[in-house]
Formats: C-alpha cells, structure tokens, sequence
C-alpha cells in the first residue's frame, strides 16, 4: 500500500512538475506558434483569391476585362489569377511575401482613404503605369516555352527578338502582351488592316473629294484643300521679323542647351493652325501605303521630281497607332521623322506647293507669337509646375495654363482635340503641349553657341538626332516653355519593335510625338 502510495504520489509530483517546467512552456509555445502559422497561412491563401482582391479593387473594368481576357476566356480552360500576375512568382518567397504586404497596405489605404470617383481608370490600365504592377518573372514562371505550337512567324521573330535583348533593352512581356490580364478591345499588336474609318468615306461618296488644290493670289491665312480626299486644313500667314530666340538664367526651368539668347531674322512663312490630323495622315497612308521601305533619297535618285505615285508611303503598323484615343481633328503621333517628312513632300506634290516641317527658330517664332515671356500667355512657370519641394504640400496653378496647354495636369494621359484650347496671338493651336513637334533641324545642344548671335533662317544640318519642340500631354509645366527643348531618341522609341529590320514609319515606345507642317510662300504674294 505505501509503494503504491507512493508511486501515485510521484507521478502527480512528475505532472506538476512538467506543467510548471519549460519543457511544458516550450511545447505551449510550439503549439501557439503552430497556430499562428496555420492561421497566417490560411489568412493569406484567402487573400490570395480573386474574391479578396475585388474587395478593394473597386474600379468598374477590372473583373468584367479579367473575365474577357485571354488569362480566363481561352481554349485551354485555364483560369490565371490575379496573383500571379500581379506578384512574383512564390518560389521566391521573399519577394513574392513582401511585395504582397507592400501592395496589400496600399491598397487598403487607398481604399479607406480616397474617392475611387476621382480616379482616372484609363491613364492606369496604360504601360507606364501597368509595368510597376506586373513583375516580368511572374509573366515567364508559366509562359517558360516562348516559341510553342502553332505560334505565328510574327511571334517567333517576336519573342526571338526579346529573348536576345530582354536585359540589355529592359522589355517586358506586357509591352507587347498588354491586353493579356485585361481585355481591352482598342488594343492590338498585330499589323493594321485597312484604315481606321476608311467606311466613313465610300465610292459613293466621291463627289465630297476635292478636285483642285486652294490658289493663293496674297500672303493671308487660308484654307487647304487636297484633291481627291475630302480633306481640308487652315494654314496661318505667320509674317516675318525679328525675335530674341532661347531663355535666360533667369527664367525659371532655364537649361543649358536654351542659351544664349540670339536675335534671329526670318522670312515670313505659312504654319498650319493645328497639328497634322489623323484624317490628314490616314489620307496620305491611303494614298502612299506600301509593304516595301524605300527611302525618299532613293525614289530621288533617278528622277529629281517624282510624281506622286511615286512617293512610298508607310507600311502598316502594329496595332492602332492612335491608342484607340480617337482619330478625326486628334493629332496623328507615332509616326518617325522620316514618315513626316514624306508625309510633306507627298502634300507638295498633291498641292503644287512647297510643304515642310519647320526649322527650329521658325517653329519657336510661331510659338511666342510675338511674345518674350516664358510662355504665349501670363505666368510663371514656378507657379504651374509640379517641380520644387513646396508641391509636396500646395498644388499646382492650373487655371490660365488649362486654357492653352493640353499637359499632364489636364489631358488625361492621351492626345486631344484642339478645339478644347485656345489660340495664340497669331491664331495657332497646341503649340504647347498635346504632342511634341518635329523641326527640321538636327538636335545640337551647343547650337546656340555655335552659331551667330544674329542670324537670318537658321538651320542646324549636324547631328544625330532631329530637334522636337513644344512638349505633349505626358509633360509638365516646366516643359512647354516656349524656349524648352528636347530631341528624338531614336533607339529607345523603337525598343520593343518586333520587326526586323525596324519599322522606318512608325515608332513603338513613343505615343506623343507628332508634328504640323509650314508652307514656303510664293515670292509673288509679296510677303513681308
């Protein structure tokens, strides 16, 4: 009895002893720990689903554009979620962890604390903004074979063209891929067939085509007319003068390449009021568009003045190039240097008059239109740009700028018509902003140097990129200055292009480019 006792006795000393000890504290914290495990583990398996996502992702496409995308609409049956694209692959648990707590707490806050109303849906489902939110690897963790069966030979030229230059150039899949997760039906990455609204204009609607070109018989304004399309476009009588040409230190955003400031003397020209349409560019592709790539100084070789069938003009590009934005009075964009420059010389011979891009310093003439000031109308740079530390705190001005300039505070992050702004002193339109402008000159940053501190029509033939001019819908206030300048950037603009060789017509990075035209007037009108 007693070593029975006894035992009993010892072993409750044994479990009080165990319940008080670490080894039970341990086991506690290994089954609390467990717990958290599985809890956080479930936790974000739940908010890993589409379900949970939507939740905070108000916008009005975003689940009907999944579910029309080729990521769930397609043959295979196979349904990709939104985390695998929107987050790296889980097999870098790392990344793939903390970018989802990153992107979790601000779409959360977003959600609490701002009005999905004010948002812009459009500007946010475009490239620049998608390539924060979709990592590459994620892309190539399920695409692993880039050539599979049936893939067209465009593809195969394609994604060998990204396998050889995916780290040197940068590319992403979705800057060819974009409407892969989201369907958008304004988007294609295919060869344009036929021309966007070519129905509108039938046979039968011939008799609305022009016959003859506008006869100028006195230096004024006018309105073209280019025979056999329906197309027509005013042309501004800019007279000649003088004018201080480039910025001061003193102006605000002032660059290097702005100085010094030259008197320049210039003849008096014609200068279209907007910039080139795409009912101008379309009728000219109609006219011209050809699959070969012959180069104006070839079709000039052996006949100092062609005809105008024998003009090439481009070749189809890929996908839409007006974005699906809209054609009819929007600037045309996208199209190179070289195209512009066709699209002039076709207009010559179509017109019997002498059409061509304008020289830089006629082009910031037209500009200033007759004014000094940083910009055509009053106001202070400082006051309109988002530049400067105090724009953390205050916002920009936008009041008198909105009422000329298409920028990035007011375009929306596209292209518009320029019935929405107002004219300069000399009656043109979007001088400023809307789509940066080709000049005939090459781009020198030393130019202004160079040169004389008082010319007469200057014109910069060195260099290996072409001058733009005026700034477009993307740029801030700081530059659309009437002095601002920039250049092209060739090799960057056709980074993701497909083909090879290159497109010579259309570039593929760069949407606000685009350019308007200037007419040599008759020494006969007596312009002055």
């Amino acid at each position: 009895m007693t070593d029975n006792r006894f035992a009993k006795r010892y072993s409750s000393d044994k479990k009080r002893s165990f319940f008080k000890g670490k080894s039970f504290i341990l086991l506690l914290g290994i089954l609390f720990g467990a717990g958290i495990m599985i809890a956080a583990y479930k936790t974000s398996v739940y908010f890993s689903t589409d379900e949970s996502c939507m939740i905070c992702h108000v916008h009005p496409h975003v689940e009907t554009s999944w579910k029309l995308s080729k990521h769930v609409n397609n043959r295979s049956g196979v349904k990709t979620h939104c985390v695998a694209c929107h987050l790296p692959p889980q097999n870098n648990t790392w990344a793939h962890y903390s970018a989802k707590a990153k992107l979790g707490l601000t779409d959360v806050w977003s959600y609490l604390t701002k009005d999905s109303a004010d948002f812009n849906w459009d500007s946010k489902s475009e490239l620049e903004h998608a390539v924060k939110y979709i990592p590459n690897e994620s892309c190539k963790e399920c695409h692993q074979n880039l050539f599979p069966e049936g893939i067209s030979n465009d593809g195969v030229t394609a994604h060998l063209y990204y396998d050889e230059n995916e780290k040197k150039l940068n590319l992403q899949c979705i800057s060819c891929h974009l409407d892969a997760g989201h369907y958008n039906p304004n988007y294609v990455h295919s060869k344009l067939t036929g021309i966007p609204g070519a129905d509108k204009v039938s046979a039968s609607d011939s008799s609305k085509f022009f016959t003859d070109t506008v006869r100028l018989t006195s230096f004024s304004n006018y309105t073209e007319q280019i025979p056999g399309t329906a197309v027509s476009f005013k042309m501004i009588a800019i007279p000649g003068g003088t004018f201080e040409m480039g910025s001061t230190e003193k102006e605000p955003f002032h660059k290097a390449d702005e100085a010094p400031v030259r008197n320049i003397t210039l003849s008096p020209f014609f200068m279209a009021e907007v910039e080139v349409t795409w009912d101008q560019y379309w009728a000219f592709y109609g006219n011209t568009m050809s699959e070969g790539r012959t180069p104006p100084e070839k079709i000039y070789a052996n006949n100092s003045n062609p005809n105008v069938d024998a003009i090439s003009g481009p070749t189809p590009p890929f996908g839409f190039p007006d974005q699906g934005w809209g054609g009819g009075d929007r600037p045309a964009i996208t199209m190179t240097h070289y195209a512009a420059e066709t699209f002039c010389q076709w207009l010559s011979k179509k017109t019997g008059k002498k059409y061509r891009l304008p020289t830089e310093a006629e082009w910031e003439y037209a500009a200033r239109g007759g004014t000094e000031t940083p910009y055509f109308f009053a106001g202070n740079p400082k006051d309109f740009s988002d530049q400067g530390f105090w724009r953390k705190f205050f916002d920009a001005k936008t009041d008198s700028i909105s009422s000329y300039v298409i920028y990035s505070k007011n375009s929306r992050n596209k292209t518009q018509e320029p019935a929405l702004v107002l004219p300069n002193a000399f009656g043109l339109k979007n001088m400023l902003g809307n789509v940066m402008e080709y000049c005939a000159d090459k781009y020198n940053p030393e130019a202004y140097s160079k040169s004389s501190v008082n010319e007469k029509n200057p014109l910069v033939t060195e260099g290996t990129e072409w001058v733009v001019r005026g700034g477009n819908y993307t740029s801030d206030a700081a530059d659309v200055r009437c002095a601002a300048r920039d250049h092209t950037k060739h090799d960057a603009w056709l980074k993701t292009d497909p083909q090879q060789p290159k497109s010579i017509w259309w570039y593929s990075d760069i949407r606000g480019i685009g350019f308007r035209v200037v007419c040599e007037p008759d020494a006969s009108l007596g312009a002055k």
